[in-house]
């Protein structure tokens, strides 16, 4: 999904006149026929730049965690994925039984979408890792959380409108 944000990105750009005449209408690096792509994982943004000194025309996508869908997260993985992570993080605590979290799922996914490269959103399903949902005293599912810094800073309980989780994620990310 990073890698397709930056293609995106890259495709915004040659059009624009970054890639110049020629490489407006293909993807191709270094200006020959071969597709040989150089990624450079540097900045949080989908940002894309020319490397050099090699040829001015490679072009190298410099998204840092850019992943625009909703990560599974468990105990294996919660400590480096959502309290090191460095950028805010938006948890949604579900059930597969449970009909609101069904409700709730498109619109974290969709906040995924919109703020891509500025917060990480992460599911934890409550019957597989019960001890997370049990650290964080979650009672109610779905509950959506939101880590700055490996710290919990708010919680939401219910199948909420999109308008009060982008509320909610626009004071971490500031926009």
């Amino acid at each position: 999904m990073a890698l397709d944000t930056c293609f995106r990105a890259w495709a915004l750009h040659a059009a624009s006149g970054l890639g110049g005449g020629r490489d407006r209408d293909r993807l191709l690096f270094g200006g020959g026929s071969t597709f040989r792509p150089r990624l450079s994982v540097a900045s949080p943004s989908p940002v894309v730049a020319p490397l050099r000194p090699k040829s001015s025309s490679r072009l190298a996508c410099r998204c840092k965690n850019a992943v625009d869908e909703v990560v599974v997260a468990d105990d294996k993985n919660w400590e480096s994925m959502v309290l090191g992570s460095e950028s805010p993080v938006l948890v949604e605590f579900w059930a597969p039984w449970c009909g609101p979290c069904r409700m709730i799922a498109p619109v974290i996914d969709e906040l995924a979408k919109e703020y891509v490269g500025k917060i990480r959103c992460f599911k934890v399903n409550t019957d597989d890792s019960p001890n997370i949902a049990t650290t964080y005293g979650i009672r109610s599912i779905p509950t959506v959380l939101v880590f700055s810094n490996g710290e919990k800073k708010e919680s939401v309980i219910g199948a909420v409108p999109k308008t009060t989780l982008t509320t909610i994620v626009d004071k971490y990310v500031g926009s």
